[in-house]
């Protein structure tokens, strides 16, 4: 290999690695993000689960069921 096309190649693999960072990092960004959006879809959900749980015993209330089960 010639002495030019060595430090070519060189030349390269370092605009490889710069352009590698720039991905690893944007990688990292959007992770971090996800994370977060996450973290929040638990809480909504738990509020969810809270809000039909407090449905359900507010319709037991209202709908009255007879000794077998079936609406009255």
């Amino acid at each position: 290999m010639e002495p030019q096309e060595y430090d070519e190649l060189i030349r390269h693999l370092v605009r490889l690695a710069a352009h590698q960072d720039t991905t690893n990092a944007a990688l990292r960004e959007s992770i971090q993000a996800l994370a977060r959006f996450n973290a929040r879809q638990l809480e909504i959900n738990e509020h969810v689960h809270t809000t039909l749980a407090r449905l359900e015993t507010l319709l037991a209330r209202m709908i009255p069921q007879s000794d077998n089960g079936r609406d009255a």
